[in-house]
């Protein structure tokens, strides 16, 4: 179905936003647009919606099922304030995930099991969120990919991420089980990335709640959906492999020729398996097996 604005999709889409889970998909260009979307509807969301300029184009059998949104990126804020309004309009207790092109949700188990399944599991831990790790990828040339994205030649850092305490500025104290994650291109190649776009974690997986709002660095109000596990144990993190970060980098005049290639010696290939993310502990499975 097509929506020609997020007003129109509010009225005519909220039946889609009662239980979930369900995929928002923002679509900033025109780079692996068909295959994102394949991915995630591979992944058992119950309704995925695409939210993209009307130029853009989609494949004839992804296009009968999606819910198209058309949406303008010009205005500073613009997908956040989305979220927010799509949250307020869901019914409370909907699962959402928002992501962009050009990056691909996995987590533990996926190959074999739906995000729906593990959203029940981790909903019975006492969980409305899920902390995810958006790991850049990158393609293995830059001679062959200059625009750095290749799905048939992409590579991830295997080491070199690291925590830092979350301080609460009110108190100066750290806050329980909060941390901001860093790693990935944006740590290698930092001197070219804003402060406020160094971090890699992302609540990407969230259940609407009255008065929930997403805040600019990817946290929100409620600070307990901020955390990475409950008081008890280790919960549920998945990983958004992501070249939004390397296209960006070579977009930018700024960073294009600085940057010769990605690679450095702890690069490896990309096997595109939630088994490789795991054994580098780039995502827990916590108490799911």
């Amino acid at each position: 179905m097509i929506h020609p604005s997020l007003d129109a999709f509010l009225k005519a889409g909220k039946p889609l936003l009662a239980k979930g889970p369900v995929a928002l998909i923002f679509v900033e260009d025109d780079v692996e647009v068909d295959s994102t979307l394949r991915h995630h509807l591979s992944c058992g969301f119950t309704a995925l919606c695409v939210f993209m300029p009307e130029a853009f184009a989609l494949a004839d059998d992804i296009a009968p099922q999606v819910q198209r949104v058309a949406f303008d990126f010009g205005r500073a804020g613009a997908v956040i304030d989305a979220v927010n309004r799509i949250t307020a309009a869901a019914t409370p207790g909907c699962w959402l995930y928002y992501g962009y092109n050009a990056e691909y949700l996995f987590y533990p188990f996926c190959e074999s099991r739906t995000v729906r399944e593990m959203l029940v599991f981790h909903a019975e831990e006492r969980r409305d969120a899920m902390l995810t790790y958006v790991i850049d990828l990158y393609a293995d040339d830059l001679d062959a990919h200059p625009s750095a994205v290749s799905i048939g030649d992409a590579c991830l850092d295997r080491s070199g991420y690291y925590a830092q305490a979350r301080t609460d500025p009110a108190t100066g104290h750290p806050r329980e089980r909060q941390l901001d994650f860093f790693g990935g291109i944006r740590w290698r190649h930092e001197e070219h990335i804003p402060p406020a776009s160094r971090k890699i974690d992302r609540i990407a997986l969230f259940r609407a709640k009255k008065d929930l709002r997403l805040q600019p660095d990817h946290t929100f109000n409620d600070q307990e959906y901020n955390t990475y596990a409950c008081p008890w144990h280790n919960n549920l993190t998945a990983a958004i492999c992501s070249f939004r970060a390397a296209k960006a980098l070579k977009r930018n005049p700024g960073s294009s020729f600085d940057i010769k290639s990605f690679k450095w010696h702890n690069s490896i290939p990309f096997e595109w398996h939630s088994r490789q993310l795991l054994d580098l502990g780039l995502m827990e499975p916590g108490q799911w097996f």
